[in-house]
Parts: C-alpha cells; structure tokens; sequence
C-alpha cells in the first residue's frame, strides 16, 4: 500500500466560477470560487462549495477565505508572494496538496504574474 504523503497535486482554473478585481486597487481583490472537494486552509476543514478568497489590499500578508450560500466557514490563511508564474498561464487558480489524504491549499494566482504561495500554520 503507497502512502500519500507528501504527494503533490496541483488542480487548475476549472475550480473557478469567475474571477475579479476590483477596479478600485484600494479596495478588495477578490475571486469567487466552487471546489468540488474537501479541503484544509490554516489547519483548518472546509467542505466542498463556494467560497471568496479576498486581500485585504495590496501590502496585505493574509487572504481571507469565507464560504459562501449557507457555508459558513472561514478563516484568515497567511501568504507570501510567489515568485513563479500561474499554473493555469492568465487564469486564475488554486492550487492544492494532497497530504495524508487531505486536499490542503498551496497557493492562490489571480494572474499570471500575480500569486501567492499560502504559509504553512
């Protein structure tokens, strides 16, 4: 039996249902999400569904993720910068680890040049 830990998934843009920001920079960046799967942000569990992922504004080292239609959950998930490129190319999207059978987020990418890679609790 292969143990699952520390395989690597990465799940692109089909998790998106739209993306946006704000035109107003001083405002929120904001995606608009639906992960068909169970997942873990800052240690903590998330259901399947809908969720925003929102920044505060443009020096802000955190993302707020809250669900959305009833889902009530959410959680602040520190970040720093990614200094790579987005998975996707000009997509936005998430991007996971599967760890001891745990879907856990890695990183969010509003744009292709624009990411951040989500600390570890």
């Amino acid at each position: 039996m292969r143990s699952t830990l520390g395989k690597s998934v990465m799940l692109a843009g089909v998790f998106l249902l739209l993306a946006g920001a704000n035109a107003n920079a001083a405002l929120v960046d904001m995606l608009e999400v639906k992960i068909p799967f169970p997942f873990v942000a800052n240690g903590q569990s998330f259901p399947a569904g809908r969720y925003e992922i929102e920044r505060e504004d443009l020096t802000s080292a955190v993302l707020l993720i809250r669900g959305e239609k009833g889902n009530h959950n959410a959680t602040f998930v520190p970040i720093v910068p990614d200094g790579g490129q987005d998975p996707a190319g000009s997509v936005p999207v998430l991007t996971f680890n599967l760890y001891e059978n745990q879907y856990r987020l890695s990183s969010v990418w509003q744009s292709d040049r624009q990411g951040w890679s989500v600390l570890k609790p």
